[in-house]
């Protein structure tokens, strides 16, 4: 055995390595110990955690870029929307499925939208020239994009968060690509580092956050700019009056140069495909 296979073997831990010989607490291994690693003093290593995970994984299957997908949990597919209405029987629920049924319009956008992106993947013959679907692999327009580019036949990625009431990961994802984050701080980063492009559809106080942050880090320059894509012209405008902040000189007109609005998720593949010149 060489010098090198040594040193490998001796930086790896085996599941039989973890295995303890004293009840006492502190005899544990400290990476195997839940309940140290879980104290505040040990929060750095945690954030580490999370960003080096899905940092490693997404690298050993050759995901360099994405699009991240924003959007309401609360959009049903518009098979489903039907359903509802067919057995809305109160007034409530009668409401409620005609709701459901104007948003599933969305829902079934951002769909297409994730098949537009894996039908572009198939073209590619390099990882490097490839943009996944990226979302965060809850319900509603999470999985409608993952599901959109799953049923086209390419890898899909989930960044989920853990919740008071759990938000479980969708069936849309790839194996080996959902992933669960404790920190919002540390899965907004990860929504980030790969993107090449954001496209968010209507949604609730998440999806502004999540669209915010990336604004923010683009008028700062901590990234460099690239499409925002904001799907629903007559919703977002009525939700965020960017012309009155830009008159009230809160922001620049420069600030306002990532943002593009589209209706179609044929538009909002274009905004992007334009941006990149591809083809």
């Amino acid at each position: 055995m060489n010098n090198s296979q040594t040193i490998t073997d001796y930086l790896s831990i085996k599941k039989s390595d973890i295995s303890e010989e004293s009840s006492d607490e502190s005899y544990k291994f400290a990476f195997g110990d839940e309940a140290f690693l879980s104290r505040r003093e040990t929060i750095g290593i945690r954030f580490e955690l999370e960003l080096l995970k899905p940092e490693i994984l997404l690298h050993e299957q050759g995901i360099a870029h994405t699009i991240t997908v924003f959007g309401s949990t609360r959009f049903v597919s518009r098979d489903k929307a039907l359903e509802l209405e067919k057995n809305a029987k109160t007034s409530a629920e009668i409401e409620a499925s005609s709701k459901a049924l104007l948003h599933s319009q969305y829902y079934e956008s951002a769909r297409e939208f994730g098949a537009l992106v894996a039908h572009y993947n198939a073209t590619q013959n390099q990882n490097a020239n490839k943009l996944h679907i990226c979302t965060g692999g809850g319900p509603g327009i999470m999985e409608a994009a993952n599901r959109g580019a799953f049923e086209a036949g390419d890898k899909t990625i989930g960044f989920n968060i853990s919740l008071p009431r759990e938000q479980y990961p969708n069936p849309y994802i790839s194996p080996g690509l959902s992933f669960r984050f404790h920190y919002f701080a540390l899965r907004k980063m990860h929504f980030m580092i790969r993107a090449r492009a954001i496209v968010a559809f209507p949604g609730g106080f998440g999806s502004f956050d999540e669209l915010f942050e990336v604004l923010t880090l683009m008028q700062t320059k901590k990234v460099e700019r690239f499409p925002v894509v904001l799907v629903g012209k007559a919703f977002w405008t009525q939700m965020i009056n960017f012309e009155q902040m830009m008159e009230f000189g809160v922001i620049d007109a420069e600030d306002m140069k990532a943002i593009h609005y589209a209706e179609t998720a044929d538009q909002a593949w274009g905004i992007i495909q334009d941006h990149y010149q591809l083809t």
